[in-house]
């Protein structure tokens, strides 16, 4: 609604107090001076103003300035043309989570009720139909459609180092034409791998159990027959990934913990590193990646502390099953052998599994990234 602005004398004031004529009616004895109009104001954001000439213009401004501002009686679809509800109903009937999370207004938990409804009673056939998604309206579809149809471009970030996320360095080139590789993880009784080749399709996907894990004083040769037992199992890979923990030296309380890993960590780059000649060009096999790193690019970090992932692998089995393109692909029996490991209270213990995943996941798409 637009509301007109105007500037009164003293004797204009003083007169509307004592009950004489408003702003569009003429006085009737002429004392009180003609009211000037200075802009229109819209009362929705109260920032836009329209500029007056006078009173005979005051109706074709209001008509051509409020619209905006008015609720539009027509159907969603009625304010698109065909091309344009074509190109919106492609993104959300297609799009993964991630893609719909890329649009304004559709971050969290809206973009999932999207993929839930339109997985549950199929593919969006007008807009009009997308209100029915839960926290969706009209309002905040139109929002959502417009910026389908504009989006945002975005600036792109600073090339990510490798080095800030593997070590050693190896050359780019090495790790691009790597056919797959193995990521391992090491829990306080386990040790977990997955893995993944280059086309991301998980290959393999398992944990073992090490009983002599923290067990009296760190025995080398128990250790050693937990570690060897678990390596014999591992398939042939162009590189093995092993997690780097972020537990701070400082941290003493954690320090038998730290010890325990260090251990572990040492004994896999002793058994799986090839015993290459000093002056070999190969690269090294084994390398370490940054618990942080995964973490952050799969958004699990709160502060300095990392939040488990099992809602993050749960929701990439999901998507295997419901996408066309899903951004990983399991095999059926892998499914079927994991699909109850990352529930809520389950007593599997899968946390080193769902690392391992997230790790071989975050190495193929970090690399991608930062070549990009």
């Amino acid at each position: 609604m637009w509301v007109a602005r105007r500037l009164l004398s003293s004797a204009a004031q003083r007169s509307q107090h004592a009950g004489q004529p408003g702003l569009f009616r003429r006085p009737r004895h002429g004392c009180l001076p003609e009211l000037e109009l200075r802009y229109l104001q819209c009362t929705c954001c109260w920032r836009s103003r329209v500029p007056v000439a006078g009173l005979e213009t005051l109706n074709a401004t209001l008509s051509s300035t409020s619209e905006p501002c008015e609720e539009d009686d027509r159907s969603l679809d009625a304010c698109y043309t065909s091309e344009q509800r074509v190109a919106i109903l492609q993104l959300l009937n297609n799009g993964s989570q991630s893609e719909l999370a890329d649009v304004k207004l559709l971050r969290g938990r809206k973009s999932l009720n999207l993929v839930e409804y339109r997985t549950k009673h199929g593919p969006f056939r007008t807009l009009e139909s997308v209100v029915n998604v839960p926290l969706l309206k009209h309002k905040s579809a139109v929002t959502v459609f417009n910026s389908i149809l504009n989006p945002v471009k975005k600036e792109r970030k600073v090339r990510i180092q490798l080095a800030k996320f593997i070590r050693p360095e190896v050359d780019r080139s090495w790790l691009e034409e790597a056919s797959n590789v193995v990521s391992l993880v090491c829990g306080t009784n386990k040790i977990a791998w997955a893995q993944v080749d280059r086309g991301m399709t998980v290959l393999d996907w398992q944990t073992m159990g090490c009983p002599n894990f923290l067990k009296g004083t760190y025995v080398a040769s128990a250790y050693l027959n937990d570690v060897s037992a678990a390596v014999a199992l591992l398939p042939s890979a162009d590189f093995y990934i092993i997690e780097k923990s972020s537990i701070s030296i400082q941290n003493t309380a954690l320090f038998p913990i730290m010890a325990h890993m260090r251990t572990v960590e040492a004994m896999l780059f002793a058994l799986l590193e090839p015993r290459n000649l000093p002056e070999s060009n190969i690269p090294p096999r084994v390398l370490n990646m940054m618990r942080t790193a995964v973490g952050r690019h799969f958004g699990l970090m709160v502060g300095e502390s990392r939040t488990s992932g099992a809602q993050t692998v749960r929701q990439l089995m999901t998507e295997s099953v419901t996408q066309k393109i899903p951004r990983i692909n399991f095999p059926p029996e892998l499914l079927v052998r994991h699909r109850n490991s990352f529930q809520m209270g389950s007593r599997r213990g899968g946390e080193e599994l769902c690392d391992a995943l997230l790790q071989a996941v975050a190495f193929y798409e970090l690399l991608s990234e930062s070549s990009s």
